[in-house]
This record gives C-alpha cells, structure tokens and sequence, in this order.
C-alpha cells in the first residue's frame, strides 16, 4: 500500500526574464551535422525568442558542403519547426531569426578557411567571438591551430571564446595531450567543456535542494546516508551513432562525464560561493577523493555488459552484435555499473553506485539517495519498509521525491510507505529551457559555472583510465549479456547484493510526476 502527497510551490510573481547576451557572433564548426540541427540552432531560436539575444547577435555555420545561404537556413529550418523544444514555430519569427544566419563552405583543415572566416568576421559591427566546435574530437587540435594563426583567439577589441564538446580525450594521457593543446592558444578563462547534463533544469537544483534546504543539507553525510544510486538508462540502441559507440562505450561516452558529474554534485561539500571557480574547485575535491581502482577492485566493483536480441512490446529488436556497422567480434561494453567509494569525511563508506545502458527497460535519469533505516523498529512492518530515499528525477519527468512511513489509517499500527513529490511540469506554469540553451547563454555571459575546467577533466579520466586498462587486459574473458528491454546483466544485481543493497527498478518504479 501506498499513497502520494503532493508538493506545489505558492503561487507567487512571474519569474524574472532570462538575462540577456551581449552581442556576439557565433561560430559552428560541423554546421552541416546532427547536433547543430538538432539541439544547437533550436536553443539559439528559443533564446531569440525569449529576447536573450542581441539585435545584432549573428552566425556563421562552416561546414565542408557546397551551399549558399538560403540551402543553409531551408535546412535549419526544417530542424527547428520539428523539434520539441520549440512550442509553437512561427514563420515571421524564423525569418528574422534566420536573417542573422549565414555559411560559409570550408575544409577545416585548410589555412585559407579561416583567412575567409577572419575576413567575414572583420564586416561585423562587434568584435565578440563564440566558435563551438560541434565536430569530431579529432578535428578539435587542427581547428585550434587554425584559428591561431589567424589571430582570432585574440581579445584585442572583444572576447573571444570556445566551447569544445565531449568527449574531452578518451583517456588521461590525451585528456592531458588536448588541454596542453588548448592551452598553448586560448586562457582557461575563455575555454568552455560543455556537458549539457549541467543545463538540465534538475540538474542544476541539485545544489539549490543540498544548500538552499537546512532540513535536508544536515542529513547529507555518512553518519545518515546508507547509499545513492545515480542510473542514466536507455530504452533506444545505437541506431546511428555504432561508429561512434563502438569506439566509446558506455563508460567513456556517459559515466566518464554525465555520471561522475552528477556524483560531484550530489557529493560535494559547499562552495564559498556559487561562481565557477569555487565550484569547479569542490567538485575537483570530489573527484580527487575517489581512489582509482586496481585491477582485482576492477574485477570485484566494476560490471560490463553488452544487450541481446529480444522482443519489446511485441516487435523483435537487434542485439549488440547485429546493430548496422558493429563488428561481430565487438567487445564495447553497452552497459556499466560500477561501484565508487569518496575516501573524504563527509562519505567515508558510502557506496556510490552508477549504472548506464542502452536497450534497457525505460529510458530514466535520477539519482536516489537512500537513508539508513532507524535504529530501532517497534512498529508492526516497520521492517518490511524500505528506508527513507530521495529521488533527483533529471529525466523524462523532472522533479524530486521523498519517500517515508506513515501509520495506515485505522486502529491499526502498521507503518505504511508513501512519497511526497515535487514536479517542475505541475509546480511551475512556463517549461524550463533547454539544457543547450540554457549552456549556450551562459557561454555568450561568460559565466563558466556549468563548464568542465581542465583540472576536473584530468581528475574524472584519472578515475576511468584504470578500468578500462583492466578491462583491456581481460579480452579474452567473455562478457555478460543482457536482454533487450530488461533491468540488465543480473551481474550488476551481485555488485550490490554483496553489501545488502539492491537498485531501483527502471522497469517497474512508477514516478508520481505527472504532465
């Protein structure tokens, strides 16, 4: 049995309007590809939209294929009017955005594009620069270069910023290699590591639950917690994404940046103050405190996984294996758990327990700290309760839960669980904005608090770089499967078995939060 309470704020004034930008022009390597058409150019339409954009805001896409104008915007047209994160698409409101957009058709490894791209930016009124490289990781070194030799990773006149998408290297060794690289062009100051897991709106409550909440901050510690969960799962394959994937795994394409830096959050002690050096600077301590692991704690807290063939509401759907361009003999991992320990004062103990997949039961993202039970039970089916947890819901459905006991009505004495929950869809009457257009306008702010610094990135590769090391010099032991539209690898159910903890089903777990 069990009941809900909900939570709504107090009705109270509008919300302030989303600060504004200063002008600026935008420069997108790779704007011919997926994640500009997808993500980038709806988030900049929707800030346009809410005014947070300059009258004289512009942008250059560059990309290697032949067009004009006209072809560039048509086809970012078509990504916007279908893209979820834009409400209501109007036509006048496109076409005065649109009329900012221009391209420019270059090879990014030749010099005499980016002596077109610094003669393009010399027309404009402002000098402020934003090049985001939305383009391979092995493009990023060359594009750098480039634009040094140019001179525009000056700030003669205006700022000159990058933002460089994840991965940031695929291990320590070129995690370090790229950050020398950038170095040697641009300031730390203008570098920004975006990771859009840090613009989604649960995300950045985090921290505003933990310090803004005595009631809660108090209980935040080793003395009261037992363990957290921190799941990121997938209903979907690789669909297009096998050559990237093969390549990455689940390890280096979600826990080496999502999760560890969803872990930092939930784990770190308070910052001086909420600028981007002081946090960057306690979720750096976060990071440093996990030792890395050796080989025989690799065998014993790590699991990997990879899914099967399987038949999901009624349709049969591919394993691993049989994905388009994925190498019968693969051995990348499509799932991972892994079980980290915070050798601080603050978690000294605690398990920190991460898990991602693709192909699992639902698609979900939360994180779910799980309280020690009371010292003492007393009440009949005290003990068949689970213990108090609260629940960071980051995705499909935003918002946070608690779980506790409650006497069942009657004159009985029965503890019974129930939850209270908060929903940002319910509690709040305007949809946040996008995790990319809340990153991008900080970006074009200068405010790095949501960016990766370059010593955060050494410290989570420091944590990975000897899994999968280990992992590597066990090629030749067979790994465990999972199938298609499950829980995963019953593996990862022994990870926490051994220290009398269970996960959270991703199946079955209904989330009161409801649009």
């Amino acid at each position: 049995m069990s009941s809900n309470i909900d939570f709504t704020r107090p009705a109270e004034p509008p919300p302030s309007p989303l600060p504004r930008a200063e002008p600026c022009v935008l420069v997108i390597f790779g704007a011919t590809g997926d994640l500009t058409q997808r993500k980038l150019i709806p988030a900049l339409f929707s800030l346009a939209n809410n005014q947070c954009l300059a009258s004289d805001f512009q942008i250059i896409g560059i990309g290697r294929r032949e067009m004009d104008d006209a072809r560039f915007r048509e086809q970012l047209r078509e990504g916007v009017a279908q893209s979820s994160e834009i409400r209501a698409f109007k036509e006048a409101a496109w076409n005065d955005f649109a009329s900012r957009i221009s391209y420019l058709s270059g090879n990014f490894l030749e010099p005499d594009t980016y002596q077109s791209l610094a003669e393009r930016l010399a027309e404009f009124s402002t000098a402020n620069r934003l090049f985001y490289l939305a383009t391979a990781p092995s493009a990023t070194p060359v594009i750098i270069q480039r634009l040094a030799d140019v001179g525009l990773e000056r700030e003669d006149r205006g700022f000159s910023r990058l933002v460089v998408e994840k991965p940031f290297g695929h291990d320590l060794e070129s995690a370090r290699e790229l950050n020398r690289l950038i170095a040697e062009v641009f300031e730390e100051r203008q570098v920004y590591r975006i990771d859009h897991y840090l613009g989604k709106e649960t995300v950045q409550n985090v921290l505003f639950f933990r310090f803004g909440n005595a009631l809660f901050e108090s209980v935040w510690n080793r003395n009261h917690v037992e363990y957290v969960e921190i799941t990121a799962a997938e209903s979907l394959g690789v669909g297009s994404r096998a050559g990237y994937y093969q390549e990455s795994g689940a390890l280096r394409d979600m826990v080496a940046n999502h999760l560890l830096q969803l872990l930092a959050l939930t784990a770190m002690d308070a910052p001086v103050e909420l600028d981007a050096d002081s946090v960057n600077d306690k979720k750096a301590e976060v990071w440093r405190s996990i030792r890395p692991m050796t080989s025989d704690e690799v065998a014993s807290r790590t699991v990997r996984a990879q899914y099967v063939a399987s038949t999901i509401d009624g349709a049969s759907v591919p394993g691993w294996h049989e994905e388009p361009n994925v190498p019968s003999d693969s051995r990348t991992e499509t799932y991972v758990a892994l079980d980290l320990r915070i050798d601080n004062w603050r978690w000294a103990g605690v398990p920190f327990y991460l898990r991602t997949g693709k192909r699992l039961a639902r698609q979900v993202t939360e994180i779910a700290v799980h309280f020690r039970q009371p010292p003492l039970s007393f009440f009949p089916c005290q003990d068949c309760l689970q213990s108090n947890v609260i629940i960071l819901r980051i995705q499909p459905d935003e918002g946070i839960s608690l779980t506790f006991g409650a006497k069942e009505p009657g004159t009985s004495r029965r503890a019974v669980p129930v939850s209270m929950d908060f929903c940002y869809h319910s509690a709040f009457a305007e949809a946040p904005p996008s995790a990319y257009a809340v990153l991008l306008l900080d970006a074009l702010r200068g405010d790095l608090t949501q960016f990766t610094r370059c010593d955060g990135v050494e410290a989570q590769w420091r944590i990975m770089t000897p899994i999968e090391t280990a992992w590597a010099a066990c090629d030749g032991v067979s790994l465990p499967t999972y199938a298609a539209g499950s829980e995963g690898p019953h593996e990862a159910d022994g990870l926490l078995e051994w220290n009398g903890h269970a996960w959270r089903s991703i199946g079955d777990a209904q989330w009161a939060c409801q649009i």
